[in-house]
């Protein structure tokens, strides 16, 4: 048994990527962040779906077509495949813990 908000670095430089389980069909991730957000050019551009919850903190994604989603604890939402967006805030004051579960 694991706990998806115990185990958390400290010092976080980067984003924590976390593989909880993968298989052909699945792939389901911890992600922990702490101020962190995408580049300033570019978009995640995934070829597979992604299911995201917010289980910590609070987070900000944008998307290609201009529309915002704010983020708190227990919110979720679905990402199609192909749908361009990025990460433009998390807080820094706080530690923010997604679940990202990807699928076709």
């Amino acid at each position: 048994m694991a706990n998806l908000l115990t185990n958390i670095p400290d010092d976080l430089p980067a984003e924590l990527f976390e593989t909880l389980v993968r298989t052909d069909g699945v792939h389901i991730e911890r992600i922990v962040s702490k101020g962190h957000r995408s580049p300033e050019k570019g978009w995640y551009d995934q070829d597979r779906n992604e299911w995201v919850l917010l289980l910590k903190g609070a987070a900000r994604l944008v998307f290609e077509d201009g529309k915002v989603a704010e983020m708190a604890p227990g919110d979720w939402l679905e990402i199609r495949a192909h749908r361009k967006h990025r990460v433009a805030w998390t807080d820094p004051q706080q530690t923010t813990v997604w679940l990202a579960v990807h699928y076709r």
